[in-house]
């Protein structure tokens, strides 16, 4: 089958090239288009989005500068073959928003970046440019109240203030997250959602998504030196820190089984076995 693209949001502002690139990308991180599958010409997609050559060899650099497509010179622009690789969240997230049912589930230390991942999907719920009709988030945070291998003070010693901090970031995130999901039931702009939030007792030092059960990203939060103001004083500690830490992307459409369907089987398993086990409920909204 000839792979024809998605056409372009006409509400959507962002620069042409830029409209094109993500389109693009969605398409391959969603394997419409599979690795080592050839792109349309430069002439097809000049047609089909009615722009200038100028503005499709932009998108296409934009891609081969991310690792999504390699360009054969005298042969086009291919998808490239890999398995595991860094990814970007934002666009399979806002992918996973266009299917009927969403289903979510996050374990990590704040779930800050799932937070500000959202945000944008939510928004288009709101003008009804995405239509899902049931959306389910679990999110899987370590409790707080207890010692931790991190953060701690750069002797090793725990500081209850560091561990109060991450508990009030925690509590901002997962109420914002359940607030602004739940809102779109109330609104009746869904027809169904949920946010669960559960504790457990281990220091996270890793984060998890399994998105609509068919795409599973992993990455290692690495421990930096930080310092912050709290309650008056400058403190420096060891801190997990999310920003850093690069996720791998597992499909079940990966060719191969053993680094596509089977690790998203296993990330699906480990989840369900710390939520239904040690993991506690937590009413972010209780405090």
């Amino acid at each position: 089958m000839t792979f024809v693209p998605e056409p372009l949001d006409p509400d959507d502002d962002r620069p042409p090239y830029e409209q094109v690139a993500r389109g693009l990308a969605a398409a391959i991180r969603t394997r419409k288009l599979k690795p080592g599958e050839k792109l349309p010409s430069h002439k097809n997609l000049t047609e089909h989005y009615g722009f200038a050559r100028a503005t499709i060899q932009r998108a296409l650099r934009d891609l081969e500068d991310e690792g999504l497509v390699v360009s054969r010179k005298g042969s086009g622009v291919y998808v490239r073959e890999r398995t595991e690789r860094p990814a970007g969240l934002r666009p399979y997230v806002e992918q996973a928003f266009a299917s009927e049912y969403v289903t979510i589930d996050f374990a990590g230390f704040s779930s800050e970046t799932l937070h500000n991942t959202l945000q944008e999907p939510i928004d288009k719920i709101r003008v009804g440019r995405l239509t899902p009709s049931s959306i389910r988030i679990r999110i899987l945070v370590p409790d707080m109240s207890v010692t931790h291998a991190a953060p701690v003070l750069m002797d090793g010693a725990d500081d209850p203030r560091l561990r109060r901090r991450m508990h009030d970031m925690m509590m901002g995130f997962t109420r914002s997250i359940s607030n602004a999901v739940m809102e779109l039931k109330h609104l009746e702009l869904v027809q169904d959602a949920s946010v669960f939030v559960r504790l457990h007792s281990g220091t996270q030092f890793f984060k998890l998504y399994v998105i609509n059960e068919r795409d599973a990203f992993f990455g290692y939060y690495p421990i930096r030196p930080n310092k912050v103001l709290v309650q008056g004083k400058m403190v420096e500690f060891f801190d997990l820190v999310g920003a850093d830490a690069t996720l791998f992307h597992h499909s079940v459409n990966d060719g191969d089984s053993t680094s596509g369907a089977q690790q998203v089987e296993q990330a699906k398993r480990w989840f369900e076995s710390v939520w239904e086990t040690i993991g506690r409920d937590f009413d972010p909204n209780g405090e």
